[in-house]
């Protein structure tokens, strides 16, 4: 039995230089980053490096970035601010967002009685622009977009410049969830005019338990945590000095290799896709994920013909012959409603075919996408 690791959009492996650098910041950068002595000083000097390093890459101001434990952290920071510091009072987003933005800006809308409205997406799950730009003129309240820039369920791709210019030219705040970009797409905020980002470590390569959000200067965002006065008053509490090390070296590494990393990982993508469609002929690929233009290069999700009392057993037994994918995001597993996305997609016969995530990284071979091919062919008895 081989071991085959294909939930990269869940979680990724760690690269061995970002360990390092996490071991070295455990060892030596254990003084208390907001202590005036040197042990403190060497701590926040740290902190301070990796903040411009991403922000150089972003091009974006060091000020502007603001180290969290995560995407979810950052995601909810950025809401629940607007809503209550910043007088948003229409939240427009759609209904294929990451739980971390949906859950939260439905939160908003019972507690502070805002209006929550969702942009039309079509069969693909791309968000209808036009009618974005209607909802943006409907009335003078005070509104805020969120749109995530790379689905992490189906791969498609937004046109976050085009968006982020929609929202700017009507006095829109924009925030995009972009978690499953950061690390695996170049962005310039000089040129893409957008509010709010969110980024977590995890997904390119980095540590669990930190992220980043930017937040554009000036916005008057207010802190979701209060005490200390950490992270330019942003986010009280002692920072986690080697996790942010570690995001800074997975952040580093993941644009230095980008280019040839990308065409490696979407080799492999490009490769799966034609090798299942020739043993499994009935595949389908759900979005626009069977797009290596419309969709990322990280992932492709799958809609199976398998018969219904092979269904449920389908994860298990792939886990069982070796192989690690998914029915979507990790964070609603155990859940019997399933995908929130593909729920909003599939109708008819669609809605009727198991499907399965795969997500690719550098780490793959083909010769593991053979493997898992083979097995699915056995497994659904194609």
């Amino acid at each position: 039995m081989k071991n085959v690791y294909l939930d990269n959009a869940a979680t990724t492996q760690i690269r061995k230089g970002v360990i390092e650098r996490m071991q070295k910041a455990l060892t030596d950068y254990y003084g208390n980053p907001s202590s005036t002595y040197s042990y403190g000083r060497t701590s926040k000097t740290a902190i301070e490096s990796a903040r411009k390093i991403i922000a150089k890459t972003l091009k974006a101001h060091p000020s502007e970035i603001i180290f969290t434990s995560g995407g979810t952290e950052a995601d909810n920071m950025i809401l629940k601010s607007a809503v209550r510091d910043l007088g948003v009072k229409t939240i427009i987003t759609s209904r294929i967002e990451h739980h971390a933005v949906l859950h939260t800006a439905q939160d908003l809308a019972k507690e502070y009685n805002i209006a929550l409205k969702f942009v039309d997406l079509d069969e693909n799950g791309t968000p209808q622009l036009p009618h974005l730009e209607q909802l943006l003129h409907e009335d003078n309240t005070k509104k805020l977009v969120t749109l995530m820039h790379v689905n992490n369920e189906i791969g498609n791709l937004l046109p976050i410049g085009e968006v982020a210019e929609m929202c700017k030219a009507n006095s829109t705040l924009f925030h995009s969830d972009t978690v499953q970009s950061i690390g695996h797409y170049a962005l310039d905020v000089t040129k893409v005019p957008i509010d709010f980002m969110a980024a977590s470590a995890h997904k390119f390569h980095g540590p669990k338990g930190v992220g980043f959000a930017f937040v554009r200067k000036n916005s008057g965002l207010k802190p979701l945590i209060s005490g200390g006065g950490q992270e330019r008053g942003l986010r009280a509490g002692t920072e986690s000095v080697h996790n942010i090390v570690g995001l800074e070296e997975a952040f580093q590494l993941a644009y230095e290799h980008l280019d040839k990393e990308r065409a490696y990982i979407e080799g492999l993508k490009k490769y799966f896709m034609a090798r299942l469609t020739e043993v499994i002929p009935d595949v389908v690929f759900n979005g626009l994920s069977g797009s290596l233009d419309e969709s990322t290069y990280t992932l492709v999700n799958v809609g199976l013909p398998i018969s219904d009392d092979k269904t449920k057993m389908l994860l298990f037994n792939l886990d069982m012959k070796g192989i690690a994918c998914s029915k979507g995001s990790a964070c609603q597993s155990g859940s019997d409603a399933g995908s929130h996305v593909l729920n909003q997609l599939q109708k008819g016969e669609g809605s009727k075919r198991t499907s399965l995530r795969f997500s690719f990284s550098t780490y793959n071979t083909t010769e593991e996408l053979d493997y898992t091919i083979t097995v699915l062919k056995q497994l659904i008895g194609a």
